[in-house]
């Protein structure tokens, strides 16, 4: 099963699970997983018998594989000693998302962890996909070791450039209006500048409406995946709200 790994590396169909809740999610969320080593450890099964039964019979036919092998695998292997490799889901265009929750735009991310923890935060809240537009691949083992496997649980996507969807584009800038009792439409397109440079001036054009997050003065700005928490908490409450008025 090694022999995937190797793979991987040069195998764009192909994606590198890191640890025993990036390999949890995939599996849980249907991924076609084709290769699972772990170190011989008990306390992995132990682990999953704990926290995800549904994960037993999958380390159960895990091969073992020594530890200095293991670790020569990875530049920082995972504490828990479980990997695998998937492959990676055929990529799902925009137009075909649910339009009945919001698409999470990032414009050229640059930070792999902070596109994980994205991708993690978006599956939670329960997003309807996740684009990222630039030169970085979402796809990245280290972004999926941030998501924790997430990846799989909603369409996440690259693009090369804004791409062009039938959507309201909702933008997230520090020039925009308060965003105090905004509640962003089902289906907007939730959308975050990069880490660094924030919004290139191409989407702030495109954008239907320009919305801040009210800080505490001499605070310049968050953390790209707490920004997306916050946006798509606001889409929630107001879902949550509707649904309870409804009922």
């Amino acid at each position: 099963m090694i022999e995937w790994f190797a793979r991987a590396t040069s195998d764009a169909s192909l994606v590198v699970l890191e640890g025993f809740h990036a390999v949890k999610h995939a599996h849980r969320f249907g991924a076609e997983i084709l290769a699972v080593i772990q170190r011989p450890d008990r306390s992995l099964r132990d682990l999953a018998a704990s926290v995800a039964p549904d994960m037993l019979d999958l380390i159960d036919t895990a091969e073992p594989v020594v530890g200095e092998t293991f670790s020569s695998l990875f530049r920082h292997p995972h504490p828990t000693g479980l990997a695998a490799v998937a492959r990676r889901p055929n990529p799902i265009e925009p137009d075909r998302m649910t339009r009945s929750a919001p698409i999470v735009l990032l414009d050229d991310p640059r930070h792999l962890g902070n596109i994980g923890a994205t991708v993690r935060i978006c599956a939670a809240g329960g997003a309807a996909g996740i684009i990222t537009v630039g030169d970085v691949d979402p796809w990245h083992p280290a972004a999926i070791r941030g998501s924790a496997g997430l990846h799989f649980a909603l369409p996440t996507i690259q693009a090369r450039t804004l791409p062009s969807i039938d959507r309201p584009i909702i933008a997230f800038d520090p020039d925009g209006d308060d965003a105090s009792g905004f509640v962003p439409p089902d289906d907007a397109i939730l959308t975050f500048g990069s880490e660094r440079t924030g919004l290139s001036e191409g989407t702030k054009a495109a954008a239907d409406r320009l919305i801040a997050y009210p800080m505490r003065p001499g605070v310049s700005s968050i953390n790209l995946a707490a920004s997306v928490g916050i946006g798509l908490y606001m889409w929630r409450l107001n879902a949550a709200a509707t649904d309870e008025a409804i009922g």
